[in-house]
């Protein structure tokens, strides 16, 4: 940790990378392109992804967020979250003759095409994460039976499975990096057999971003993620700095800093979880400049060139001569 500073804050530490990744701009790109195409309104089932912001602006241009498909009039627009639904969700969307986009992020079809196919190989799971969380319903929901949360190594004491000689491991996209490995050695001393994926689920963002505030939190007083509450792979990265030993907080907005936090520290970190856009990390370093920072410095780190090709009909071609709003 720095020394403090008596006279307050005076240096912001910028974590690289920050903020969107592929999966999010992807599915962002999906309802603003079907927006234009199709007019409003457009249904998306859950928030397209976890964040006020993103939310509340792509409500402003037209799209309408439901949880219950009985809420999508017949013929509409539908468009799935970046987190993925069960197969139940996509059977009932196809049975109401809705016109699909699906904004699931591709790692997180990754980790469904896993399950679907070793499940036809005879294969049972054990999935870690969060319960109630969206992604892990979709992904839970891609079986009628055989897949099992655990939530915490004490789970896995706890578990009880159909049979262990096929057990396989999925893991939620936006975990602790550390906590889901913790938590698969619980798994592998129990079950020693069990099959581990060919490469890690938990994504290349969230695992990046973990990476670079493990970096920057020992370098700061205090650690400011941009994130709305919903967002797993943000608290994460809260929880990770405070482990680190910075004073930690994540904020929806700018206005939710309080001057209080940075009294008698001189440098501040700031980070923003994957569904942050960046307009909110500037806003919050202008407000930090209000509270008396005078230099702002992005940490080195690494660059993210990952890209993930639209759906059928939202492509380029697909949306040649449609007018921009």
């Amino acid at each position: 940790m720095t020394t403090t500073d008596p006279t307050g804050l005076d240096e912001v530490l910028l974590a690289e990378p920050r903020g969107f990744c592929a999966g999010v701009d992807r599915a962002i790109e999906i309802v603003e392109r079907a927006l234009r195409k199709f007019g409003a309104p457009i249904y998306v089932r859950h928030e397209i992804v976890h964040n006020t912001y993103v939310v509340d602006d792509l409500k402003a241009k037209g799209a309408i967020f439901i949880e219950d498909l009985d809420d999508v009039p017949p013929g509409a627009t539908l468009v799935f979250s970046a987190h993925g639904v069960s197969q139940e969700v996509r059977r009932e969307a196809a049975r109401r003759g809705f016109s699909v986009f699906d904004a699931t992020c591709p790692l997180v079809t990754k980790v469904h095409v896993e399950v679907a196919k070793l499940h036809k190989e005879g294969y049972d799971f054990i999935m870690i994460g969060h319960k109630g969380h969206p992604e892990v319903e979709g992904t839970m929901g891609q079986l009628n039976e055989g897949i099992y949360l655990v939530e915490d190594a004490a789970d896995v004491d706890t578990v009880q499975v159909a049979q262990s000689d096929k057990l396989a491991v999925v893991t939620q996209t936006t975990l602790s990096v550390d906590d889901a490995a913790e938590i698969l050695s619980a798994v592998k001393r129990r079950f020693p057999n069990v099959r581990e994926p060919k490469q890690q689920d938990i994504c290349y963002a969230t695992q990046n971003r973990q990476d670079a505030v493990k970096v920057l939190a020992p370098q700061v007083d205090v650690l400011i993620v941009v994130g709305s509450p919903t967002s797993s792979n943000s608290n994460r990265l809260r929880e990770l700095g405070e482990r680190l030993g910075a004073n930690a907080y994540m904020v929806d907005k700018a206005d939710d800093l309080k001057a209080e936090w940075f009294d008698g520290h001189r440098r501040v970190g700031l980070t923003a979880g994957a569904s942050a856009p960046e307009i909110l990390v500037t806003q919050v370093i202008e407000r930090l400049r209000a509270l008396g920072a005078v230099s702002v410095r992005k940490m080195p780190g690494v660059e993210e060139t990952v890209h993930f090709p639209l759906p059928m009909g939202l492509g380029d071609k697909a949306m040649a001569g449609v007018t921009p709003r």
